[in-house]
């Protein structure tokens, strides 16, 4: 974080500091600096940084603020002043706020405004890339990050930061000599992206997709399109709306903001695009294609792609798109997407090796769309000699969509000649009906109340070179069944895999 005092950092949160005499004897004063990591959760805390306790759904952060202060933090932002007769706290300065939301993001503000006009303008300053869509936010921000820190200090989400909560709390993270700010911003409801694009307007505007995750929550496709074009109505004309060419949806969005327009996808209208798209089991190769080659032409280049999915190519051209219009070359780009060796944690993430059994544990988080793309990447990634398994949950925040976007999948199965399928959950079980209904029988498709039960079956049927594919909503839990089955001695490498570029975490 910048260098900041603690007036200053009050001003920011606007906010009330409080010294009490135990804080003013430890030596702390107004002119204090203060330029650690801020965060609100009291684990995470280290010395010198900065605890904000926020007041969640099933706790309240105000409860680890002596934790946190045990843990050397600094300051701790709260929303009513602690006592003397409440302990450590009252060693460390304390800025009283009406809401520690709210606070953040105020927070978050006022730094990104520091750190745009310190900014050395031969270099052009920081400079903000806003990334959203319903599906692949994250591994795109991850590409992006990789692409960008090749050329300058870049600060990026760890996770799925992405909300009221945890973008600004990544903003923060800004220091005076980052270049760049790569912003994941979701949303459950109208209006969450333009709060937090006010926080920080970025100069790029990513927009991926446009589809039925999170349904539920927004009430429809339609709110979720309103909710998503958020992200290019603020753009001014020198900025740039980086927008997905084969997502109607998304390419309607051009209509609706005065930026600078760049395409990108698999239509021979957008300027980045990809050609010659090769999914196997190692990961997927494609031509990349990028403007800007003398006389105008077009510059290509082979990327061998190690994540895993022919529909991450998406991503790595909206990240490459991106990257295009913040200055960097195809070189760059292209040798940085070949260091990418997996999307995320728990995205199509390759595990296990005894036998030839391969599990991928894809189960952080899904949606139709992504349900989908992971099913048909499990069939045609798959040799002959690989029996293909799919070990399947709950897709959630579907709404009055569910049962027939679970009967959809289940389905797709069937006709994906996917050998074997495990349905988990009473939420997904409209799949495993659909599942019946289109063709698999008793031997073929089998529903489990839970992962345990779905590891027995698993465990107990499984044979050489088998390919197993388990997804599902973060909330079913299904990804620490995904790791469960990797790492049985039956399936287990003996070695540790080798690095991997992801977030920060």
């Amino acid at each position: 974080m910048l260098d900041l005092t603690l007036t200053e950092i009050a001003e920011a949160l606007q906010g009330e500091l409080v010294l009490t005499d135990a804080a003013s004897a430890a030596g702390f004063t107004p002119e204090t600096v203060v330029n650690g990591v801020v965060d609100t959760d009291s684990r995470l805390i280290g010395p010198g940084d900065i605890f904000v306790a926020k007041r969640g759904e099933f706790d309240d952060g105000h409860r680890f603020v002596e934790p946190a202060v045990a843990a050397g933090a600094s300051l701790v932002v709260v929303e009513h002043a602690f006592a003397a007769e409440q302990g450590p706290a009252l060693t460390v300065p304390q800025i009283v706020v009406a809401d520690s939301v709210l606070a953040l993001g105020h927070f978050a503000t006022e730094v990104v405004k520091r750190v745009r006009a310190s900014g050395d303008p031969r270099d052009g300053g920081l400079k903000i890339v806003g990334i959203t869509g319903s599906n692949g936010k994250t591994t795109t921000k991850n590409l992006l990050r990789a692409i960008l820190e090749r050329v300058g200090e870049t600060v990026a989400p760890r996770d799925s930061f992405n909300n009221e909560v945890g973008a600004p709390l990544t903003m923060l993270k800004l220091t005076s000599s980052s270049r760049f700010l790569v912003a994941e911003m979701g949303a459950s409801g109208k209006g969450e992206i333009t709060r937090l694009i006010r926080m920080a307007k970025p100069d790029v505007g990513v927009v991926l997709t446009v589809g039925l995750a999170h349904a539920g929550e927004f009430g429809g496709i339609e709110t979720t399109l309103a909710t998503k074009t958020e992200m290019v109505q603020d753009l001014e004309p020198t900025d740039v709306a980086v927008l997905n060419r084969d997502d109607q949806r998304v390419a309607g969005m051009a209509e609706k903001t005065a930026a600078r327009v760049r395409w990108f996808g698999l239509s021979e209208e957008a300027s980045v695009r990809a050609t010659d798209i090769e999914a196997t089991a190692a990961g997927t190769t494609f031509t990349l294609h990028l403007p800007g080659g003398p006389e105008g032409e077009d510059v290509s280049r082979t990327v061998h792609f190690a994540v895993l999915g022919e529909h991450h190519v998406t991503n790595a051209l909206a990240a490459s798109a991106a990257a295009l219009e913040l200055g960097v070359g195809i070189d760059d780009i292209v040798a940085a997407l070949e260091t990418v060796t997996r999307a995320e944690r728990w995205r199509m993430e390759v595990l296990g090796g005894n036998d030839g059994v391969r599990v991928i544990n894809d189960a952080y988080n899904a949606s139709p769309d992504s349900m989908a793309a992971a099913l048909k990447t499990l069939a045609q990634i798959a040799t002959p000699e690989q029996r293909t398994v799919a070990v399947l949950g709950e897709m959630s925040e579907l709404g009055p969509y569910a049962v027939e976007e679970h009967d959809r999948i289940g389905r797709m199965v069937v006709r994906l000649n996917i050998k074997k399928l495990y349905v988990v959950g009473e939420g997904a079980r409209a799949l495993h009906l659909a599942a019946e209904h289109e063709g698999s029988w008793g031997s073929e498709a089998f529903f489990v109340e839970t992962a345990d039960e779905a590891y027995e079956l698993v465990m107990a049927d499984l044979r050489p070179n088998d390919l197993i594919l388990v997804k599902s909503s973060n909330s079913a839990g299904l990804r620490f069944l995904g790791d469960r089955i990797a790492q049985s001695e039956r399936v287990a490498l003996p070695v540790q895999p080798g690095p991997v570029v992801e977030a920060n975490s």
